[in-house]
């Protein structure tokens, strides 16, 4: 089982190399090919660094702190394959919440992952991550009408949950396929 982990993380790790050698390379291939653009490239660059570096921190802190106040039990009761309509909602409140990039969210949903939560709920997280903010639904209620931000948060919350059920389908029947 341990050496099983230890692959599974080496092959992880060659992966995320190989994808950040592809990003150098293009990024590279694009500063010699266009370097009218090579300035903007390396201050949108430099800017996305720079606001990784101040929110990684936090980031990194509330994970350990989620990983060790939230138990197991409790995510598989109330995220789990077995939470129903009740994960669901959680899940769309727990992403809606939040304010901020969703690169801030993706360690959340490998956390709740790795505590058992179902990929119906962790779909809907970081879809209502991306796509629902109360702040944004004042704004959008402002400026578009009440009418229009409800008409678009409910499509939005139906095709989301959708999304989410199908997704999750389609990874237990991969799963099914590769553990026979």
């Amino acid at each position: 089982m341990k050496n099983q982990m230890l692959k599974k993380n080496q092959k992880s790790s060659k992966k995320g190399f190989i994808f950040l050698g592809l990003v150098i390379i293009i990024t590279v291939l694009i500063l010699v090919l266009i370097p009218e653009k090579s300035s903007l490239i390396m201050q949108t660059s430099f800017n996305y660094f720079i606001q990784m570096v101040m929110i990684f921190p936090a980031v990194l802190i509330l994970m350990g702190l989620f990983a060790v106040w939230t138990s197991k039990e409790f995510v598989m009761t109330h995220l789990g394959e077995s939470s129903g309509l009740k994960g669901i909602i959680i899940s769309f409140i727990l992403g809606a919440l939040p304010t901020g990039p969703i690169f801030v969210a993706f360690p959340m949903a490998q956390a709740l992952h790795k505590k058992g939560a179902s990929y119906t709920n962790i779909v809907i997280f970081l879809s209502a991550w991306a796509c629902i903010k109360i702040p944004q639904e004042l704004v959008e209620m402002q400026f578009m009408g009440a009418k229009f931000m409800l008409v678009r948060l409910g499509l939005t919350i139906i095709f989301i949950t959708i999304m989410g059920m199908i997704i999750n389908k389609l990874l237990e029947t991969k799963k099914a396929v590769t553990s026979e």
